[in-house]
């Protein structure tokens, strides 16, 4: 998620700063660049143009509103830095392919709790799922059935749980559990974020696979992540005619709350 300086001049005016980068079909799903990559990569530009990438401020909550779906290539990111403060921090975030804004992102950055115990915490992860995967839970690869959607397996390990993926409990919320970590490298704020929307979507549950589009996804960073495997819950309230609803909790090694995420989806046609 490498991200460039460039002029902070654009076809609205001056910006306080913009950013180029190039995503390629490592960050895809089918054909189409990963919305949680794009909520990163907008939180990363949003806290390089509020501090300079100092460390301190983290992107706490992520406001996402998903206007196109770009293809990979060149992308470029404008941040408006809408409040500075020493606490609180706001900044809107574009970003933008060719002359089409893509997504359209609020920022709010601050210091998240991260060794401070929660007063109170209803985390169900730990009970259902250990800290690392089972032996018969097979990482996304050659020969998985989600290998030609998911193309973000060739950067991390993504081993999903795909005994109740097409059979939930009649009933029941379909509940989709993931393992995801980074190949080579610690997970960080920005990993955590994109796991956020790193499941397969619910709609799945009721015979839909086909493309289900995000329109909208608001995530909260609750802490940092420790190193290991990231832990994904994901569920549903509602799968509807035409709109579904999908929330995601991700659990770092230690058994931590480090992301909430829900987002308001198309579900796909039959």
């Amino acid at each position: 998620m490498t991200l460039t300086a460039a002029d902070p001049v654009d076809a609205d005016g001056a910006a306080d700063a913009v950013f180029t980068a190039e995503l390629n079909l490592h960050w895809t799903i089918g054909p189409k660049i990963h919305g949680g990559v794009m909520l990163a990569l907008c939180a990363k530009a949003a806290g390089l143009a509020i501090t300079g990438g100092e460390t301190g401020f983290a992107p706490v909550a992520v406001s996402a509103s998903y206007l196109s779906a770009p293809d990979p290539g060149s992308v470029r990111l404008v941040a408006r830095v809408r409040k500075r403060g020493r606490r609180v921090s706001l900044v809107d975030v574009e970003l933008i392919q060719g002359q089409r804004v893509a997504v359209r992102t609020s920022v709010t950055l601050a210091e998240p709790e991260h060794d401070a115990a929660p007063l109170l915490a209803a985390n169900p992860v730990p009970a259902q799922m250990p800290p690392e995967p089972p032996a018969g839970i097979e990482a996304i690869g050659p020969g998985h059935p989600l290998a030609e959607i998911n193309h973000l397996a060739a950067g991390c390990d993504i081993r999903p749980d795909m005994s109740q993926l097409w059979t939930p409990t009649p009933g029941q919320a379909p509940v989709t559990r993931l393992w995801v970590r980074p190949r080579t490298e610690v997970p960080d704020v920005l990993f955590a974020l994109m796991c956020g929307d790193i499941s397969m979507p619910v709609t799945f549950a009721v015979g839909r696979t086909g493309w289900a589009p995000t329109i909208q996804l608001t995530a909260y960073l609750r802490g940092l992540p420790a190193d290991g495997w990231l832990r994904i819950l994901c569920t549903t309230t509602q799968i509807g005619q035409d709109w579904f609803d999908e929330d995601h909790l991700v659990v770092d090694s230690t058994g931590r709350i480090v992301v909430q995420t829900r987002q308001l989806a198309m579900v796909p046609a039959p």
